[in-house]
This record gives structure tokens, C-alpha cells and sequence, in this order.
């Protein structure tokens, strides 16, 4: 769930197994999660985690085991396993209103980038959204994997569409269907 939290004093990263490979997790004194991505000792988010929270070193350590068994569990089919897992993250006012659309989207639905622009009340905005999809520091627990391209199409995961198009399946949502799920009555296909 993510969460307002006041900046970190401390980063912690550390790396766990999954069925598409190593996940890098960033934690902050609190236990809460500052950045979850695939790979490991990846720029990117060592990069985004140096830019968001300057002057904090990322050092080793081993993930709380709440972390583990909750990411063991989506991914042994609990998609809302991943809602017990608290996050926060220092994005813009624009980053932030998107992160918070993303996490409106339910495990089994998807949107489009234009769907979350109309959300967040900004419909020629649909370029940015896609910026601020693609900032995402904390994969999975904010769902960027959710959105998809207007025409249906899998689009820009910085994991690789080969993940997105896995956790997509995973969680039940079928995007070459062109069948989206929406929570909400106020967005239209």
C-alpha cells in the first residue's frame, strides 16, 4: 500500500528470488519499500534511488522476512498478497497523482494510458503519464505493469514487455483481448 512517510535516513538493498528472475528491493529504516525492481545491481534504480534520496548510500542487507513471504505469495498466485507490503516514494506532484491512479487499478484489470490521464484529470496528458508510469521506483506494489497502449498493445515496461506480459497473465488480465476491467463507470474504452 503506498504511503506518506518522511524521508529516509537510511537505504538497505537486497535481493530476492522470483520466477522472472532477481528482484532488487530498497528499504528504508522503517521497513518500508523506497524501490522494487527486476534485475540486480542495476543502475536504474541504484540511479533513482541516488536522484530521489540524495546523499544516501544503498547499502547491503537482507530483506525483512514480511518482504519475502509476501512476494513469494503473489507470485504463487495472491496477487493481493502485495497490498500488505508498505510503500512511499518522493515523486512530482504529477509522478505521484499517476502512482496513486496505478494503484486504483485492481489485480486482473487494465488501463490505458489515456484511461489514467482522464483519471487524473489531465486527458492531453498522455505522454506524461507514460513518464511517470515509466519512473515507477516501486514495481509490482505501484502496478505500472497494469497499463497497457491504447490500441490493447503491450507497451514500454521497464522490466520488459516479456514480464509485463507474464505478471499480466498472472494476475488474470487478458490485454490482446481488448477487455479491460474498470473500477470505475466514469472512464470510458
Amino acid at each position: 500500500m503506498k504511503i506518506d512517510a518522511p524521508p529516509p535516513r537510511r537505504l538497505t538493498v537486497s535481493e530476492l528470488a522470483s520466477p522472472l528472475g532477481q528482484i532488487e528491493v530498497i528499504l528504508d529504516e522503517a521497513g518500508i519499500l523506497r524501490g522494487l525492481d527486476f534485475g540486480s545491481g542495476l543502475p536504474r534504480i541504484r540511479q533513482r534511488m541516488a536522484r530521489l534520496y540524495p546523499g544516501l548510500a544503498l547499502r547491503g542487507g537482507e530483506a525483512p522476512s514480511r518482504v519475502a513471504e509476501t512476494l513469494e505469495e503473489y507470485f504463487k498466485g495472491a496477487p493481493d498478497a502485495l497490498s500488505r507490503l508498505d510503500c512511499a516514494t518522493a515523486g512530482t506532484r504529477f509522478q505521484e497523482q499517476v502512482w496513486a491512479a496505478l494503484c486504483d487499478i485492481p489485480p486482473g484489470a487494465i488501463r490505458s494510458y489515456l484511461d489514467i490521464a482522464l483519471q487524473v484529470g489531465s486527458p492531453k496528458a498522455v505522454r506524461a503519464v507514460g513518464l511517470a508510469n515509466g519512473a515507477n521506483p516501486v514495481a509490482l506494489l505501484i502496478p505500472c505493469h497494469r497499463v497497457i497502449g491504447g490500441s490493447g498493445a503491450l507497451t514500454g515496461y521497464a522490466g520488459g514487455l516479456e514480464r509485463k506480459a507474464w505478471l499480466l497473465d498472472h494476475e488474470g488480465a487478458s490485454p490482446g483481448s481488448r477487455t479491460r476491467r474498470h473500477s470505475s463507470a466514469v472512464i470510458s474504452q
